[in-house]
């Protein structure tokens, strides 16, 4: 089966694709891909004199601590000195690490948020985020290249390695906190702590954020932050269908506000004092307002193109710029590197802000949200309302379409662009927009996006609405024209 990398790397099913023997073939393009990029640049010396760093990490998944020592064993043997991780660890923490050790590259073994038979491969650039689109294309070109000669990966023994201190094991989670401390007003959350319920998803941010918090006053729970590598049979997906355990801390006592991470934990997802699933879409609303009003920080906002436009017209108030990306964060990072951006986000919950790395970071977010409860003297179910009645009502709901195989996008797209409705539930659409999928703006600003997902054979269906009626019509004229449309 051929391997393609997707919106953020490489995944598939453990013991079916995903075996050591592809992750040495994938590892061994990565090293030809990172060393004739250093070879046309002049700084690459022959061997294992070339000098260059690459920092690898795993996360909690059924194998991945043995997966990335693999790994490591092939950079290895292409001369690359290997900052590994000596334990499972977060995604954020791994990137953090690649430019604080002059890496050139990272790789992370995860599959993120997806269900438990499958890894995968986060291939991470200097900068510490995504790996931008041609660099993983050019992965590829070697994978095909290697395949057709027959040439397999270089290899060295693990412990010769280690030896030759080609493998240096590092624990990441003392830098990451130092940064973590310049990015987050400790003192703020000191002086009003509160109590939170923590819910790792049984991912590698387990024990990160209660770590980070003591000393502060706050009484940290934390739920699911054991070692399971099949999750509870749950995907680590930090949404409310997903959340029982961290809504039954909360209804217990245990806090009054919960943060989650997913199984790299550069995701977030949170529940008020309540117990309400509060989303992304909201968190990044309310990131925005904390960080313009409070903190009186600048800057354009980046959202994906399937995020809440509550932001637009947060934005519109404040005086902020909005630029609307493709889905994968690498879309926002890039931004994030040229552009002047307080804020780029995700509706799947990756988000970031200034003076972090062009990375999705759930521990970041979380422990902001955190500041934004302390900091505010109320409760976040009281935030969200005086929220939506800024910049509200948004309705918000995604329905995931299983397909037999992959789709087309270009032509799917083009089709649903042509065959454009006037209008869908009373409203007209007064806008398409064709910069990953397909989305139809109405004139109240609710919107229907459909899109194939990039990393599994899903076609996803978006809809905000200025109410749940709304929302219904839109997802029900969606799900018929994307059926369809397939």
């Amino acid at each position: 089966m051929p391997i393609h990398f997707g919106t953020d790397g490489w995944r598939a099913v453990i013991s079916d694709t995903f075996t050591f023997y592809n992750l040495r073939l994938v590892t061994q393009a990565i090293s030809d891909a990172l060393l004739a990029e250093h070879r046309n640049t002049g700084s690459l010396k022959t061997g294992q004199e070339n000098g260059l760093n690459v920092v690898v990490g795993f996360d909690t998944r059924f194998l991945s601590d043995r997966y990335a020592a693999d790994v490591a064993r092939v950079l290895a043997a292409n001369g690359f000195h290997v900052y590994l991780a000596q334990s499972d660890c977060p995604t954020p923490a791994i990137s953090y690490a690649i430019p604080q050790l002059k890496a050139v590259a990272g790789i992370m073994i995860t599959a993120s948020h997806n269900a438990p038979r499958y890894n995968g491969v986060k291939l991470k650039a200097a900068y510490g985020g995504a790996a931008p689109d041609e660099q993983c294309r050019r992965v590829e070109v070697y994978l095909n290249d290697n395949e057709s000669r027959g040439r397999g990966p270089n290899q060295m023994d693990f412990e010769q390695a280690r030896r030759l201190e080609l493998i240096e094991r590092f624990n990441p989670i003392p830098m990451y906190y130092d940064h973590l401390r310049t990015l987050i007003d400790f003192d703020a959350i000191a002086e009003n702590p509160i109590m939170v319920v923590v819910d790792s998803m049984f991912g590698s941010g387990r024990g990160v954020i209660k770590g980070i918090l003591q000393g502060t006053g706050c009484e940290v729970y934390e739920v699911r932050g054991e070692m399971n590598p099949g999750f509870g049979g749950v995907h680590p997906e930090p949404i409310g269908k997903h959340l029982g355990p961290l809504a039954g801390a909360i209804s217990q006592g245990y806090g009054v506000l919960g943060l989650a991470t997913d199984g790299d934990a550069d995701r977030i997802g949170a529940m008020d004092e309540r117990g309400n699933f509060v989303d992304p879409h909201k968190i990044m609303a309310l990131s925005i307002k904390h960080l313009v009003e409070k903190r009186g920080m600048s800057g354009a906002v980046v959202r994906t193109v399937s995020s809440t436009r509550m932001i637009d017209r947060l934005a519109k108030k404040n005086g902020l710029k909005v630029y609307e990306t493709p889905v994968g964060f690498n879309y926002i990072a890039d931004l994030m590197l040229s552009q002047d951006i307080l804020l780029g986000g995700e509706e799947s919950g990756g988000i970031s802000f200034k003076g972090h790395i062009p990375e999705g970071d759930g521990i970041l977010m979380a422990l902001l949200l955190l500041e934004i409860v302390s900091t505010s003297g109320g409760s976040l179910y009281q935030l969200v309302e005086d929220l939506l009645a800024e910049v509200g009502p948004a309705f918000y709901e995604r329905t995931d379409l299983r397909l037999r195989k992959p789709v087309e996008k270009a032509s799917m797209t083009r089709r649903l662009a042509d065959d454009a409705p006037v209008s869908i539930g009373g409203e007209n659409v007064v806008q398409i927009s064709t910069t990953d999928g397909c989305k139809y703006v109405l004139n109240d600003d609710s919107w229907l996006l459909i899109r194939p997902s990039g990393t599994e054979p899903v076609l996803r269906v978006y809809a905000e609405g200025r109410s749940p009626e709304m929302v219904r019509a839109l997802l029900d004229y969606g799900e018929k024209v994307a059926e369809k449309a397939v």
